[in-house]
């Protein structure tokens, strides 16, 4: 989850009444349940467990009431989606709500408990996948099987979309994208979330609405090589040293859109002095380089101003006595919505300014605008928020990596990172040791998903 990266304290506030209707006791149970049987699930990549996941997912919403023809589970070579409809009664375009099955490896020698066997100890929920993303799938699910249960009818037809390699290669992702690129928008529940103190108050909760394009370029120079005892002026280490310097003294020009003016506008004064100037300069002219400079000096500000480009890897040479043969560099770009993959490799182009550079953009990157700050959205995440913590202030957020909301943007399908998880920040430990979750989160979060889908979905 992508909240954790952006820990700056934005605040935008929208008074909405807070009102929702208490969970049972029994739900909870039923949710945690739910929650350990998941995280039971060895979904790693290559170990083909997605597919069984999915169809434990598709008996709980069967439990509830959807009919079989209601759920398809696609299998994509070892991993699956799960496509869960319930039909609306009106004629608006559908919402889905996202969340991916998959999971982080995680090795049991390094973990306190097995990481694959969810344990109840403290007051948290442990286990790989807990937190990302297996606690609000587990919440959709349980939340649309109870509502259908309890005789609910939606509006707007409710799809469940749960993709299978979110944490890799995102193929089932593209898939379900394509497939649902009519719907209204998407709910995700693997961005945005709250972010409680040290002691559990909470600080903000992070409305995720536009994601920075993830790209990695390979920087690569060949020379004739020879012995190290009679160098030559064609050394492909001193060409790429070379290009690399002229990459990282580049700043690139600085953008915005209106989810980060409002971030940046709401943040100037909890940050305040010069810093926080700037930030609200920024915000209202976008033209004003000085201040965007300003904010780039700070790592934690520095991407909600522009696209960036740092070296992250090299290879060079094959033996210490002979002259390289090769040497090449990984750079890593996170691209700012709505500029393009291959303007930034004409720009690395440019900056390296060597014909005998060979550039290369890996893998298939995919860009996409930021979402608007739609009012309805905007009010119901606010309205499901207060009715948990009165006040506390909704947060526009731009994160600077990709959730699957990513491609559902290159989609043209408005996308919001709406977590019902609050977790303190050394509770967090999505892909890393001892993931856990609060039990104490699980009514509060079965309220959030009703209280936005009751909103939104008529």
């Amino acid at each position: 989850m992508y909240l954790r990266s952006v820990l700056f304290s934005l605040c935008l506030v929208i008074a909405v009444p807070a009102s929702a209707q208490k969970v049972e006791t029994a739900d909870v149970a039923q949710v945690k349940e739910i929650l350990k049987r998941s995280v039971g699930f060895r979904t790693v990549e290559g170990q083909g467990q997605v597919p069984a996941y999915a169809a434990y997912l598709a008996s709980v919403l069967k439990e509830g009431g959807f009919a079989d023809s209601e759920i398809t589970i696609t299998p994509m070579g070892e991993t699956a989606t799960l496509v869960a409809r319930w039909p609306g009664t009106g004629n608006a375009k559908p919402i889905v709500l996202l969340g991916h099955m998959d999971v982080v490896a995680a090795k049991a020698e390094d973990w306190e408990r097995d990481p694959f066997t969810a344990v109840e100890e403290n007051g948290y929920v442990f286990g790989r996948g807990a937190e990302d993303n297996k606690y609000d799938v587990s919440m959709m699910v349980a939340t649309l099987a109870q509502m259908r249960r309890d005789g609910f009818k939606p509006e707007r037809t409710l799809i469940l979309a749960l993709t299978g390699d979110e944490e890799t290669e995102m193929a089932t992702t593209r898939a379900l994208a394509q497939q649902l690129k009519g719907a209204e928008m998407v709910l995700n529940g693997d961005g945005g979330g709250g972010l409680l103190g040290p002691d559990g108050q909470p600080v903000f909760y992070g409305l995720q609405g536009g994601e920075k394009t993830y790209a990695d370029f390979e920087i690569a120079f060949t020379s004739p090589g020879g012995h190290s005892s009679a160098p030559t002026g064609d050394n492909a280490i001193q060409h790429l040293a070379a290009a690399l310097q002229r990459v990282g003294a580049y700043d690139f020009p600085p953008r915005s859109n209106e989810l980060t003016r409002a971030s940046l506008m709401a943040a100037s004064e909890q940050v305040g002095g010069e810093m926080g100037a700037a930030m609200a300069r920024f915000a209202k002219d976008p033209a004003d380089t000085a201040a965007a400079d300003l904010i780039s000096t700070r790592p934690e500000f520095i991407g909600q101003v522009r696209t960036t480009c740092v070296a992250t890897m090299v290879d060079a040479g094959h033996a210490p006595n002979a002259l390289p043969q090769r040497a090449t560099a990984n750079v890593n770009c996170r691209i700012f919505p709505g500029v393009s993959v291959e303007s930034v490799k004409a720009k690395l182009t440019e900056l390296v300014a060597d014909k005998e550079a060979q550039i290369t953009v890996l893998g298939d990157p995919t860009g996409s605008d930021a979402s608007p700050l739609r009012p309805d959205v905007m009010a119901a995440v606010t309205k499901a928020v207060h009715a948990r913590y009165p006040d506390v202030a909704v947060v526009p957020s731009m994160s600077a990596g990709a959730t699957d909301s990513y491609h559902f943007r290159a989609a043209g399908v408005s996308s919001y990172g709406v977590s019902s998880l609050f977790i303190r920040a050394e509770d967090s430990f999505a892909h890393g040791l001892n993931e856990r979750v609060p039990v104490a989160g699980i009514g509060p979060s079965l309220e959030h998903w009703r209280s936005l889908l009751r909103d939104l979905a008529q």
